[in-house]
């Protein structure tokens, strides 16, 4: 650390269990850089304050999570215009003072798809959930050409999410409420499926929001979820003939984008990875 150091960092709550710090820091060591990644926990009601302070320390980038990705918007100058369209920020860059926020979740989950070469184009995805991560994984698979269908609890907000889209994309979005006879009729044609709702998460790691006797090869199973690194979702799709995509790819995908804007520099994708992925296991253990 020197004056002449760049900080970066996270900003969440909760943020301890967060693997952007390995991650970034191991990325910056790698390449050489000079900067430093650091978490920062910050509530709610101190957000404004907290970007107040990434423009009085001339902080140059901050990824945003839980529960900050729309609620930051109001304190940045300026919007990427994928990130006006879904209407949520994860990573800020600071230009001398003037920030402006982008959305790598979506393009980070685009790009872990592109990078097993599966193009979603004229493909058809099923996506559960309608909260933030489903907002943004909807519209780049509808941008990019995707029939898309979104299921969730609340048949209302799935039904919300799908006008939305099909008003931004002028391709039609389906939403059904998620149950089993509904996913199973998504499932009959599908050539994607996005969990983009925490089911499966530790500490509840048993759950799963697909009986494994709906997969119907061939399919391409996505879990946005990345703890643990391989969901009960996940290894009962793969016994079934599945492809699979852990959620470890787009936290990676998404990282490594915001570390690109941040930097200028190409980030070591397979290096951040590893770290990750190491990380995670420790967290596990």
């Amino acid at each position: 650390m020197s004056g002449t150091s760049r900080i970066c960092g996270v900003i969440g709550d909760p943020i301890e269990h967060s693997m952007s710090p390995v991650m970034h820091n191991a990325a910056f060591e790698k390449i050489g850089l000079n900067y430093l990644y650091v978490p920062f926990r910050v509530k709610k009601e101190e957000l404004g304050k907290a970007i107040a302070g990434m423009r009085a320390l001339n902080i140059r980038g901050l990824n945003v999570t839980i529960p900050h990705k729309v609620a930051v918007i109001p304190f940045l100058d300026e919007l990427d215009p994928l990130a006006q369209r879904i209407g949520a920020v994860n990573t800020i860059v600071n230009d001398d003072g003037a920030l402006t926020g982008y959305n790598t979740d979506a393009t980070g989950f685009l790009q872990a798809l592109l990078e097993r070469g599966i193009e979603p184009r004229e493909k058809n995805a099923v996506v559960l959930g309608a909260g933030g991560a489903s907002r943004a994984i909807s519209l780049i698979l509808a941008e990019r050409g995707s029939n898309l269908i979104i299921l969730n609890r609340t048949w209302d907000k799935a039904t919300e999410y799908a006008s939305w889209i099909s008003q931004i994309c002028h391709r039609e979005a389906k939403a059904l409420k998620l149950n089993r006879e509904n996913l199973a009729r998504a499932l009959s044609n599908a050539d994607i499926l996005v969990n983009a709702t925490s089911i499966g998460m530790s500490p509840n790691s048993n759950e799963t929001p697909v009986s494994p006797d709906l997969f119907k090869p061939p399919l391409t199973v996505f879990d946005i979820v990345y703890n643990p690194i391989k969901t009960r979702l996940l290894r009962e799709a793969e016994a079934a003939g599945a492809e699979t995509i852990s959620g470890v790819d787009m936290l990676v995908w998404q990282g490594a984008l915001a570390f690109e804007l941040w930097t200028g520099a190409k980030a070591p994708v397979k290096l951040m990875r590893e770290e990750a992925i190491k990380g995670l296991k420790e967290y596990e253990n």
